[in-house]
């Protein structure tokens, strides 16, 4: 066990390193200045179009088998979970307030980066033996670069298929049995039955279930976070400007020890601001886009303008509100760190209900992100082993979740988060080789052309 444990240690320090950190960022830079800065031009448009694909489409726009709007929120609840409470946390308190500045960065670079997996999902994606509409990173690897690359979108399965057992599933259920024990005493046991019989009942039904539960279970939960966040900085108003100032000066600033903050260099606030962004809203890695295919729409670029709304929402709107409640209240220069620093910075604004309000946030949160990454690692599994597959992959699934409420999950977490970076590696290859196709297919659709469904490669 030791060695395996120093094996995926070796492993993760190189794949969450700044060579990745470096490759994730230019691969989003790359595409947002060949895309001329449009998902930041067309946030406006983006939002118009998430109201509009509210409803399923019409007969002729039938191509997909859930609404688009439903398609951004089951991506949404696989990415709105621990990452924006406790990764925040996790983020401030190792590379101080500066991190958060390049938590934004790595959110505005990665909008582009979500636009073309989405873009490219819809544009190669298939109809499987069952009739339903797949996509993603391993399909428009192997229909798009062709089949000699068949062997990357297979890796890009293996590690999805793997990822989803301990990112999206055990280390979920771990952190919400953590959080309900320690706010209301409730057994980490009966937590993870709960949640089984719960996700199970949402999972076995598929896609079309996971996204109807998803539409409106996150909007109704981040709305709610977010309004929580805002009771918090009324109460710590004159905090508000001293944490903008902190945030852009120690972007490019090392910051000193200061009581049990053990101070943070420039490069520590890079590395974990981007790192834990990215852990948030997932830009690059690839999971996102296998949502957005199964999506009801004729045209990947309209698809693209609703999926890069999702690194929008996650960071920039929700991961803002966790960062600035910590960063108004002084319990981050405590030494604490995770969702207890969060829970702690809620608690000091409104003591009494503070601390339940994380604990309640997290237990939805991890929730939504396990069904998120149930389809996602259901669809890795199928293009592995076929439809076949798909039911036992749900079965091993749902009875994980209470094994992970259960367990010491320090190898598990190491092994989830190394397969995790792992999945970026052939995604991000991908979107740099078929850029092109991503730039012309946005040229195409806003010089008023027709852009090609999927369906039409056959």
């Amino acid at each position: 066990m030791e060695t395996l444990n120093s094996v995926f240690s070796a492993i993760n320090s190189v794949v969450w390193g700044p060579l990745m950190l470096i490759l994730l960022l230019g691969v989003g830079l790359y595409l947002q200045l060949g895309l001329k800065l449009m998902p930041i031009r067309k946030l406006g448009m983006g939002f118009k179009l998430m109201f509009q694909g509210r409803v399923s489409a019409k007969d002729d726009e039938k191509e997909g088998e859930i609404s688009p709007f439903n398609a951004l929120m089951t991506a949404l609840s696989a990415t709105i979970g621990t990452g924006n409470i406790a990764g925040v946390a996790t983020a401030i308190a190792l590379g101080g307030p500066g991190a958060v500045f390049w938590m934004w960065i790595t959110a505005l670079v990665g909008m582009a980066t979500k636009f073309a997996e989405a873009v490219l999902a819809v544009r190669y994606r298939e109809v499987d033996d069952l009739g339903n509409h797949v996509g993603g990173p391993m399909f428009y690897i192997r229909n798009g670069l062709g089949k000699k690359w068949a062997w990357l979108g297979g890796a890009f399965a293996f590690f999805g298929a793997v990822a989803a057992f301990g990112i999206g599933n055990t280390v979920q259920s771990n952190s919400v049995a953590d959080a309900l024990d320690a706010s209301f005493g409730m057994p980490h046991w009966l937590t993870g039955v709960v949640i089984m019989v719960l996700a199970g009942a949402v999972i076995l039904g598929g896609i079309k279930r996971i996204a109807k539960v998803a539409g409106k279970l996150v909007p109704i939960m981040g709305i709610a976070y977010v309004i929580a966040g805002l009771a918090v900085l009324i109460v710590n108003a004159s905090q508000i400007g001293s944490a903008f100032s902190m945030i852009f000066y120690y972007a490019f600033n090392p910051h000193a020890a200061v009581g049990g903050f053990a101070g943070a260099a420039v490069m520590a606030a890079i590395r974990f601001g981007v790192a834990r962004g990215i852990f948030s809203n997932e830009a690059g890695l690839g999971s996102a886009p296998i949502a957005h295919a199964a999506a009801q729409t004729k045209n990947p670029v309209r698809q693209g303008l609703i999926a890069m709304l999702g690194t929008f929402i996650d960071t920039i709107i929700v991961c803002s509100i966790t960062a600035l409640v910590i960063l108004t209240s002084t319990v981050w220069e405590t030494g604490e760190e995770g969702a207890s620093l969060t829970a702690m910075s809620f608690e000091a604004a409104l003591p009494g209900v503070g601390n339940h309000i994380v604990s309640i946030a997290l237990a939805v949160f991890a929730f939504t992100t396990i069904l998120g990454w149930s389809f996602y690692g259901e669809k890795c599994f199928e293009y592995l082993f076929g439809v076949r597959s798909i039911t036992l992959y749900r079965v091993l699934f749902v009875l994980a979740i209470p094994v992970g409420a259960l367990a010491q999950l320090g190898l598990i977490w190491l092994m989830a988060d190394t397969f995790n970076a792992m999945m970026a590696i052939p995604n991000l290859i991908a979107l740099a080789l078929l850029s092109p196709m991503v730039f012309k297919l946005t040229k195409d659709f806003f010089d008023g052309k027709d852009v090609l469904p999927g369906e039409e490669l056959k």
